[in-house]
């Protein structure tokens, strides 16, 4: 694919008039999909796609195009949409706010092939699934990024990559939800991850609680955490949302309310799987501060928000969301979890997760799959769904109580129209109190 995007790109240049340029972004991947149901693989295919987004300017005036590529010969239709892209430039305005990397700073990056061979990993799958009724999807292979501009610069990414998103499921609305992603194939992670799920799948057989609304001390585990950033992302980051207040962060900004200092956030480009650089051709700094010490530091900066608001961009995509996120780890063991909980509530996963006061950083949302009741530092029973609902300051400030020592590299599993190459690397947080609304 490398091979390709390089000659798309010389053809493009060779095609320019006068005082055009031009962006190119190559997206592609060479990918396996298992889906299975009841322990069994139901469904197994391959996905090679290709696609191109192709954008003309001269000076501020701009316009894009997106191609499927064949990975034939694709000459014509690249021609074609150049062709087409000039004609619709002679009517586009000047766009003010058009920022492109105009410094050439070129790189390849292909990260070592590590993955296991797929029956391996499908094999693996299917042993820890005996008996019992196993659903889910693993996908696996190599995920491809390039960028070429008419300035010379060339960037290309190929990183390799697997995530198998899985669930015991009981009965009902019961089952016990477990993922193992990564770029290597740690068997013994594997096996540990899937023995403490299936001890949790036992657990869930027994007759559930329900408990009364009121706060709980809580322990929220690496995914239930991932999806409360998750919807933070959508604009807590962004530049965009800090200089237009509608950043659900705005007391951080304008107040200078904290979260407790052992909560630190960076955008971690350096050891994330997505690609050191962005659609604009900017190469992304290694590591950008977002909360220092449970301080507000910076936002997620794109060329556009950039120019718009006349401050420096640092490599940050249009969506000003992070591909990378990484949240310092605490002091607590795994092993410890269940004991420093004590009694309370132990929160697998949630979902449905909202803002109910976007301004306070209020957050809403429903525990899912195994939620547990414990007592003493012992599970007693499942719990029934429950609504939460609390402001991060709480969550993450006052009623902080631990941050687990080990952190879940949490590869996003989202394949919609592509394998997403978005990452989080986060602990675990045992909570003081936490509100359940019903």
């Amino acid at each position: 694919m490398q091979q390709q995007f390089s000659e798309i790109a010389d053809l493009i240049q060779s095609s320019l008039r006068g005082e055009e340029g031009f962006l190119a972004n190559f997206s592609g991947e060479s990918s396996q999909f298992v889906r299975f149901n009841r322990s069994a693989v139901r469904q197994a295919g391959a996905v090679e796609q290709r696609y191109l987004s192709l954008e003309l300017f001269i000076g501020k005036r701009h316009a894009s195009q997106s191609i499927t590529l064949t990975g034939a010969d694709d000459r014509d239709a690249v021609i074609a949409a150049v062709v087409a892209l000039r004609e619709v430039l002679t009517d586009t305005p000047e766009d003010p706010h058009f920022l492109i990397n105009e410094t050439p700073s070129s790189s390849v990056r292909v990260l070592p092939n590590q993955l296991p061979g797929d029956d391996e990993a499908v094999s693996a799958i299917l042993e820890t699934g005996k008996g019992r009724d196993l659903v889910g999807l693993y996908a696996s292979g190599p995920i491809h990024r390039g960028f070429a501009n008419s300035f010379g610069q060339r960037n290309w990414d190929t990183a390799h990559a697997f995530a198998a998103d899985l669930s015991f499921y009981l009965q009902s609305d019961k089952a016990v939800k477990v993922d193992h992603a990564g770029t290597a194939w740690d068997a013994g992670a594997f096996t540990a991850k899937m023995d403490g799920a299936k001890m949790r799948l036992k657990a869930l057989a027994r007759a559930p609680k329900t408990i009364s609304p009121g706060s709980y001390r809580v322990f929220l585990a690496p995914a239930a955490l991932e999806e409360l950033f998750g919807l933070l992302s959508w604009g807590g980051f962004s530049l965009a949302s800090e200089k237009t207040a509608t950043t659900p962060f705005i007391r951080m900004i304008a107040e200078g309310a904290k979260l407790d200092p052992r909560v630190t956030l960076v955008e971690n480009a350096a050891e994330g799987l997505a690609p050191g650089f962005q659609e604009e051709g900017f190469v992304k700094p290694a590591r950008v501060p977002l909360i220092t010490a449970g301080a507000y530091t910076s936002a997620l900066a794109s060329p556009r928000s950039a120019a718009e608001f006349g401050v420096p961009q640092n490599g940050a995509d249009g969506s000003e969301s992070p591909v990378a996120l990484d949240m310092a780890a605490g002091a607590l063991a795994d092993a410890d979890v269940l004991k420093t909980l004590g009694t309370g509530v132990y929160v697998g996963n949630l979902w449905y997760t909202n803002y109910s006061d976007r301004n306070a950083c209020r957050l809403t949302g429903m525990t899912r799959f195994a939620t547990f009741w414990v007592e003493n530092g012992e599970i007693v029973a499942p719990l029934n769904v429950m609504r939460f609902d609390d402001t991060l300051y709480n969550i993450l400030g006052t009623n902080l109580v631990d941050l687990t020592a080990h952190r879940d590299l949490r590869l996003s599993t989202s394949t919609y129209e592509s394998r997403s190459t978005q990452s989080m690397r986060l602990p675990g947080a045992v909570v003081a109190n936490l509100a359940m609304t019903l």
